[in-house]
């Protein structure tokens, strides 16, 4: 074995560990807005507020809207996720320990881009009192069309890019619920049983089950219904693999790591809605 033969462990290892993290990865990044290449440790989104429109007289100036600008930064924090691999212990075992390591990185970089996410929306964002009729429910009817009527009045896009993110038991309280599940209220095309019960379109949002979800001690899920353009994700460096071979410890180093960071860009187009457990 050549001196040099780690260069090429090194690059069959980033293939897998980024094939992995494409098909293990995260679930919510691509709900929400997404700057890469960022330069630095925080990255700043902007925000402009509604404009109005106005009358004018003949002959006389139009009155300009004065749009006021702001804008929310978010700061972006590293994580790593690493494990060697002893050069005498792959001579003792009949399994692939590389693809172990690199589909371990791929879970643990995955779940960590998700909590930052919902992190971010747990601590920003407005919650909804976990009631209905005067008693802590699951989810239910009244909570989504609840929701469905704040963000109508809030001037939410109905664009397609609105999401509600549940947890299991919140998936099974709604296929409990006639509207969202039986044909005769949505037809055949919108049954929550196609594609692997994962995800449905009802009440304009997207529907999808997640396991990730913060909770209020071990009793209330906190389920989040937001717009795409709600939240922020910077990306300093997506998902990154290096393998080092350690001396001391005979045995290659493999670390992969990521630099990302999330803030709330509007609050208007996100809701925290309890559901009891």
């Amino acid at each position: 074995m050549t001196a040099t033969i780690d260069q090429a462990f090194v690059k069959q290892f980033e293939a897998e560990v980024h094939m992995a993290y494409q098909r293990m990865g995260s679930k919510l990044k691509p709900m929400v807005r997404n700057v890469n290449g960022v330069k630095g440790n925080t990255v700043q989104f902007q925000k402009v507020a509604k404009g109005s429109a106005s009358t004018k007289a003949r002959h006389a100036e139009v009155v300009a809207m004065n749009s006021v600008h702001s804008n929310v930064t978010a700061t972006l924090s590293d994580f790593y996720a690493a494990d060697y691999v002893d050069k005498l212990d792959e001579l003792k075992i009949n399994i692939d320990e590389r693809n172990v390591v690199a589909q371990n990185a791929a879970y643990a970089l995955g779940r960590k881009t998700d909590e930052i996410i919902t992190d971010t929306f747990d601590a920003s964002a407005t919650a909804l009192a976990n009631n209905s009729a005067g008693s802590t429910t699951g989810m239910n009817l009244d909570k989504a069309q609840n929701v469905f009527e704040i963000f109508g009045n809030n001037d939410v896009p109905d664009d397609g890019q609105r999401y509600w993110v549940v947890g299991p038991k919140q998936w099974s309280d709604l296929l409990d619920i006639d509207q969202f599940s039986r044909a005769e209220y949505i037809g055949e095309a919108d049954l929550p049983y196609k594609g692997g019960m994962t995800a449905k379109r009802w009440l304009s949002f997207m529907w999808m089950g997640f396991s990730g979800l913060p909770t209020s001690g071990s009793t209330d899920r906190h389920t989040m219904a937001f717009h795409k353009s709600s939240l922020g994700m910077g990306v300093g460096s997506d998902v990154r693999t290096e393998v080092n071979y350690i001396p001391e410890k005979v045995a290659h180093l493999t670390t992969s790591y990521m630099s990302m960071g999330a803030v709330l860009i509007d609050g208007d187009g996100v809701r925290i809605q309890k559901c009891a457990e």
